[in-house]
């Protein structure tokens, strides 16, 4: 497997308008994601888990800012690149669907002419060859009659089919990377299936490489080949889809795999994680997670653990990590 996307050591902060207040939304994050795989990318909400899509894509607001790292994609890195280069590589090479749909569309343009539009940009084909192309793309992400849903706007579609119509903008100009931000959110159990299994047909159809944000770890169960899991900004587990499920080496990881409902296991509460995620502008000394954990040592409210291999392909921030090796 050919490797796609490096990141080494990415830092995002948010700065405020007076420079006082620094909030460490991404901190040293590094992974690497081969052609064709898929990363799931887990945590709960406000782990920095969009804030790092958005600056592999460098579309970050204007109180952000990338400080440190490399994102080498196809072997060059995009944080070096003019933003003349990058407006080419968004949408053509790299793609990104946002967790909400109408976010995303723009409710005064018909469909035909927001699918075509990347075509028309980054293909430079004509208005008629891009709708035909765009009729093409509603096909394959399953929609029905695409020869008039192509004349029709984003009010007259349903939550899932408006989902399906930003996965084929995404697709529209067949980038090697697709960044799904919880696609899944805004729709009911049996929709998210069939929206699950079409990304999934779409990704083998076109050896797409992906990364998949979300807080379900079932979707990730189901989706995706390996697994990095997020808090405070930082990847503290990372490792092939078996091994995380099946032997979690971080305790944040293991609380979250338990916190899952299951049927029939008799339990007549579910399991919680006591406590609250750290504010990213004032973290806690030594591991973020350590006024949360059940297993806390004195050296983990003093220093933060480094990343460690605990397996084959699998890394942990963990110092009871470090002990199982």
């Amino acid at each position: 497997m050919s490797l796609l996307l490096d990141v080494r050591g990415l830092s995002t902060h948010y700065v405020s308008a007076r420079g006082t207040r620094v909030t460490r939304a991404v901190d040293q994050v590094s992974f690497a994601l081969g052609e064709g795989e898929t990363l799931g990318i887990v945590g709960e909400s406000g782990s920095g888990k969009t804030t790092l899509a958005l600056s592999l894509l460098r579309l970050l607001p204007p109180a952000a800012r990338i400080v440190a790292g490399e994102v080498r994609f196809e072997g060059d890195d995009l944080l070096r690149k003019p933003a003349a280069q990058m407006r080419r590589i968004r949408g053509k090479r790299i793609a990104m669907i946002l967790q909400d749909p109408m976010a995303s569309l723009n409710p005064l343009f018909t469909i035909g002419d927001q699918v075509a539009e990347p075509i028309r940009v980054h293909e430079g084909a004509s208005r008629g060859s891009a709708w035909v192309r765009a009729r093409e793309l509603l096909r394959a992400v399953r929609i029905a009659a695409p020869e008039l849903r192509v004349r029709e706007y984003p009010h007259q579609m349903s939550g899932g089919m408006r989902q399906r119509i930003v996965g084929a903008i995404a697709i529209s100009c067949e980038p090697r990377l697709l960044i799904a931000d919880e696609p899944t959110t805004s729709l009911d159990v049996t929709i998210q299936a069939q929206y699950l299994n079409l990304l999934r047909d779409l990704q083998r159809a076109r050896h797409l490489a992906m990364i998949f944000i979300t807080h379900n770890l079932g979707i990730v169960a189901k989706m995706c080949d390996r697994v990095a899991v997020m808090y405070a900004g930082r990847m503290v587990e990372a490792g092939p889809i078996r091994k995380i499920f099946n032997a979690p080496a971080h305790p944040y990881t293991k609380a979250l795999l338990e916190s899952i409902p299951r049927l029939g296991d008799g339990r007549e509460r579910l399991i919680a994680i006591d406590g609250q995620p750290p504010d990213p502008a004032n973290p806690p000394a030594g591991c973020p997670f350590h006024p949360r954990c059940p297993r806390v040592l004195d050296r983990c409210r003093q220093e933060a653990p480094p990343e460690v291999a605990v397996g084959e392909g699998q890394t942990a921030r963990c110092w009871l990590a470090g002990d199982r090796r």
